[in-house]
């Protein structure tokens, strides 16, 4: 199983994540969400994580480009999440550019969403999130999507789930759908925006004891 703690923004949380064997670390390049980061803030992290497992990946929402290839020469970064609706023509321009890894999110609310879910190429891993409506943010809602939508579908890649997991469902996710990976963001948060490094220990606490 791959773990991915996204809208990390200090280095006590980084520590902890590397602590509970996280694998990826999400830093979210988004100005209207609370987890936002800033270039300096995404250094610091990168600088305390080059002698950690644990690797940096860059979260971004339908970013202009010029300033997404800016930011990732800018921090190197060697995995970017898409998170908003870019299409095969933006991965194409990245992936010429830039030998980066894509983690591509799918927003999931009814079967039809998952008529693409192998349309796309040129990218390593998909990520299901609950669709937001229009006036929520992209991700971080602390809301999932109907997880039974995904069981016995055929996904070519490997893949996340996303969407309000917590300590109290992991495991439920885990022995329905089994998917190569999950990602937590307002699962293990004290409050909107802020990890709760309890939390984070708590939840992998009863994950790996059960």
């Amino acid at each position: 199983m791959i773990f991915k703690i996204c809208g990390l923004k200090d280095v006590e949380s980084l520590n902890c994540c590397e602590e509970n064997n996280v694998d990826f670390f999400g830093m979210i390049f988004y100005e209207k969400s609370p987890r936002n980061i800033t270039l300096n803030e995404a250094e610091t992290l990168i600088n305390s994580s080059k002698e950690l497992r644990i690797r940096p990946v860059g979260v971004f929402v339908d970013h202009e480009i010029n300033d997404l290839k800016k930011i990732i020469s800018s921090l190197g970064l060697k995995h970017i999440q898409l998170h908003g609706n870019e299409d095969q023509l933006y991965i194409d321009k990245i992936k010429r550019q830039f030998d980066v890894k894509i983690i591509k999110k799918i927003s999931i609310n009814s079967s039809e969403d998952l008529n693409i879910i192998n349309k796309f190429n040129n990218i390593e891993y998909l990520l299901f999130d609950y669709k937001p409506s229009n006036n929520e943010l992209p991700g971080g809602n602390s809301k999932s999507f109907d997880w039974n939508l995904l069981k016995g579908k055929e996904i070519k890649l490997p893949w996340f789930i996303s969407g309000g997991i917590n300590e109290t469902n992991i495991k439920k996710i885990q022995n329905l759908l089994n998917p190569n990976g999950i990602d937590l963001s307002s699962g293990v948060e004290g409050s909107k925006g802020i990890k709760s490094n309890s939390k984070i220990n708590n939840l992998f606490k009863k994950f790996y004891d059960n």
